[in-house]
């Protein structure tokens, strides 16, 4: 999730675990807590684009790394924290780590959450921007920090954050289902013969989701909303794997599919290369787009190749939003 939300969380744990020893003081240590899994983004500044995708959301998101850590942190701010004993803060540090990659679990990207075992869990059913999640939540945990630490009223209205927020994916888990039989219905309505299908939420709603559908020779994209009256509607993209030859056998390459989950297209512009990760869809809406999210210009250099990320156009996100809102209204 958002970097914001995960602050969010953070601290509604933090005051859960400490918020009658210390106050205020447990929500700033609990949303710091939310924060350093995230520092992993850092790898980006010394690795090459690969090695950093490989490490997003690896270890530093894992229930290993939140039982070696908690007892280092916890140790850390008592040296300076006289109203908590290391075993609280220690515990309040393991339920911030914790907790962030547990939320993150429920995003397209996932967390290796079981780190080293090479497990990825990605439920899909939230976007990493949703406001009906953080919103609500953020407006609790406000109330809750302006009571008296301890008091009955403080510890309601944060718990109440917490289910609320914790009961929405729970609804999301039941969207996606609902959204899921939908697509199954509306492939099989069109004779479409798939071999894979995975769904995830549009951005920043619940309301619209789309449908990644893997079948023989290409990759088919659909979208539905809980407005829709017409049938759903699917646009094909060519897999063009053949385009990149035998470096589909370059080591490097093959990370890379491993990373996208073996759905990736190959697109050629200007005699340049390109590998698009399907999982996170395209910068429109509309029908023939060819501009995916999170797209890497293929370069090679004697037997190395090297990922670079393309460059995403702001208008194009601002064009995105736009589309988003009219295709929730339904089609």
């Amino acid at each position: 999730m958002d970097s914001l939300t995960q602050i969010v969380l953070g601290a509604a744990v933090g005051e859960a675990v400490a918020g009658r020893q210390l106050g205020n003081r447990a929500m700033l240590y609990g949303a710091i807590a939310g924060t350093i899994p995230d520092l992993d983004v850092a790898a980006s500044f010394f690795t090459d684009t690969v090695t950093s995708l490989e490490v997003h959301r690896g270890f530093s998101h894992s229930i290993l790394f939140s039982i070696l850590f908690a007892p280092i942190f916890g140790w850390l701010f008592s040296l300076f924290e006289k109203h908590a004993s290391w075993k609280k803060l220690s515990w309040l540090f393991f339920w911030g780590f914790l907790t962030h990659p547990l939320l993150d679990a429920h995003t397209t990207w996932g967390t290796q959450l079981f780190w080293p075992f090479d497990l990825r869990i990605a439920y899909k059913n939230i976007f990493v921007i949703d406001p009906l999640y953080t919103i609500p939540f953020i407006l609790f945990l406000i109330m809750a920090m302006r009571q008296k630490r301890g008091s009955q009223k403080r510890r309601k209205l944060n718990n109440l954050g917490l289910i609320i927020s914790s009961s929405y994916l729970v609804v999301t888990l039941i969207l996606k289902g609902v959204t899921y039989t939908q697509f199954q219905k509306a492939l099989e309505e069109q004779g479409i013969d798939y071999v894979e299908m995975q769904t995830k939420p549009g951005a920043f709603n619940s309301i619209m989701w789309t449908a990644n559908v893997k079948t023989k020779e290409a990759y088919l994209i659909g979208h539905y909303s809980f407005f829709d009256t017409k049938p759903i509607e699917f646009e094909s993209y060519s897999k063009n794997h053949a385009l990149i030859g035998e470096l589909i056998e370059h080591p490097k390459m093959q990370r890379m599919i491993k990373i996208s989950q073996n759905w990736f297209t190959i697109s050629q512009e200007d005699d340049k290369l390109y590998f698009n990760d399907l999982r996170f869809g395209l910068m429109s809406l509309e029908p023939d787009a060819d501009k995916f999210v999170f797209s890497y210009e293929i370069q090679q250099e004697d037997d190395r190749i090297h990922f670079i990320e393309r460059k995403k156009n702001p208008e194009d996100g601002k064009k995105l939003i736009g589309e988003l809102w009219t295709r929730i209204k339904g089609n």
